[in-house]
Protein backbone atom coordinates (compact mmCIF):
# COMPACT_ATOMS: atom_id res chain seq x y z
CA UNK A 1 0.00 0.00 0.00
CA UNK A 2 1.47 3.32 -1.38
CA UNK A 3 0.77 6.12 0.90
CA UNK A 4 0.92 9.68 -0.40
CA UNK A 5 4.46 11.43 1.22
CA UNK A 6 4.14 14.52 3.29
CA UNK A 7 7.35 16.62 4.00
CA UNK A 8 7.56 17.93 7.72
CA UNK A 9 9.22 21.31 8.12
CA UNK A 10 9.62 22.93 11.48
CA UNK A 11 11.03 26.64 11.96
CA UNK A 12 13.56 26.17 15.10
CA UNK A 13 13.41 30.25 15.45
CA UNK A 14 9.49 29.19 15.63
CA UNK A 15 9.23 26.83 17.18
CA UNK A 16 8.96 27.03 21.64
CA UNK A 17 8.43 23.31 22.06
CA UNK A 18 9.91 21.28 18.66
CA UNK A 19 9.97 17.65 20.32
CA UNK A 20 6.13 18.32 20.97
CA UNK A 21 5.53 19.78 17.29
CA UNK A 22 7.52 16.84 15.94
CA UNK A 23 5.02 14.36 17.92
CA UNK A 24 2.22 16.49 17.03
CA UNK A 25 3.37 16.18 13.20
CA UNK A 26 3.42 12.23 13.56
CA UNK A 27 0.13 12.44 14.43
CA UNK A 28 -1.33 14.63 12.12
CA UNK A 29 -0.21 12.67 9.42
CA UNK A 30 -0.57 9.06 10.32
CA UNK A 31 -4.57 10.71 10.82
CA UNK A 32 -4.62 12.08 6.91
CA UNK A 33 -2.78 8.94 5.71
CA UNK A 34 0.54 10.56 4.90
CA UNK A 35 3.82 9.16 5.04
CA UNK A 36 5.96 11.70 6.78
CA UNK A 37 9.61 12.39 5.79
CA UNK A 38 11.68 15.00 7.77
CA UNK A 39 14.23 17.53 5.37
CA UNK A 40 17.91 16.99 5.62
CA UNK A 41 19.08 19.13 8.60
CA UNK A 42 22.16 20.20 6.27
CA UNK A 43 20.73 21.40 3.40
CA UNK A 44 20.10 25.12 2.51
CA UNK A 45 17.36 24.68 -0.33
CA UNK A 46 14.27 26.37 0.52
CA UNK A 47 11.22 24.36 1.88
CA UNK A 48 9.42 24.26 -1.77
CA UNK A 49 12.25 22.73 -3.38
CA UNK A 50 12.74 19.93 -0.44
CA UNK A 51 9.13 18.56 -0.84
CA UNK A 52 9.28 19.03 -4.85
CA UNK A 53 12.65 16.93 -4.43
CA UNK A 54 10.51 14.26 -2.23
CA UNK A 55 7.88 14.10 -4.09
CA UNK A 56 5.80 15.20 -1.09
CA UNK A 57 2.23 15.18 -1.76
CA UNK A 58 1.72 18.03 1.04
CA UNK A 59 3.76 19.73 4.05
CA UNK A 60 3.30 19.42 7.34
CA UNK A 61 3.53 22.65 9.38
CA UNK A 62 3.17 22.95 13.34
CA UNK A 63 1.55 26.50 12.66
CA UNK A 64 1.38 28.60 9.95
CA UNK A 65 4.17 30.84 11.22
CA UNK A 66 6.75 28.50 10.71
CA UNK A 67 6.34 29.36 7.19
CA UNK A 68 6.66 33.61 5.57
CA UNK A 69 4.25 34.23 2.89
CA UNK A 70 6.58 34.40 -0.11
CA UNK A 71 7.57 30.90 1.07
CA UNK A 72 3.88 29.51 1.64
CA UNK A 73 3.17 30.72 -1.61
CA UNK A 74 6.00 28.69 -3.63
CA UNK A 75 4.90 25.90 -1.74
CA UNK A 76 1.37 25.91 -2.62
CA UNK A 77 2.92 25.65 -6.46
CA UNK A 78 3.76 22.06 -5.43
CA UNK A 79 1.96 20.74 -2.29
CA UNK A 80 -0.56 21.15 0.23
CA UNK A 81 -0.51 22.79 3.13
CA UNK A 82 -1.49 21.01 6.23
CA UNK A 83 -1.42 23.36 10.20
CA UNK A 84 -1.27 21.28 13.21
CA UNK A 85 -2.74 24.37 15.19
CA UNK A 86 -4.42 25.65 14.47
CA UNK A 87 -5.72 22.75 12.22
CA UNK A 88 -5.66 24.09 8.61
CA UNK A 89 -5.69 22.83 5.11
CA UNK A 90 -4.25 25.14 2.32
CA UNK A 91 -4.91 23.58 -0.78
CA UNK A 92 -2.05 23.58 -3.45
CA UNK A 93 -2.52 26.20 -5.98
CA UNK A 94 -4.05 24.66 -9.41
CA UNK A 95 -1.65 24.96 -11.86
CA UNK A 96 -3.89 23.94 -14.92
CA UNK A 97 -5.88 26.80 -16.97
CA UNK A 98 -9.72 26.74 -17.26
CA UNK A 99 -10.77 25.05 -20.33
CA UNK A 100 -12.94 27.36 -22.52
Amino acid sequence: MNRPIALAWIDYEASTAPLWDRAQMLRLARCLGYHLVWPDECTILPVADQARNAGADAVILPAPEHLGPLELNRVMGIADVETVLPRLSFARWCTGGAIW
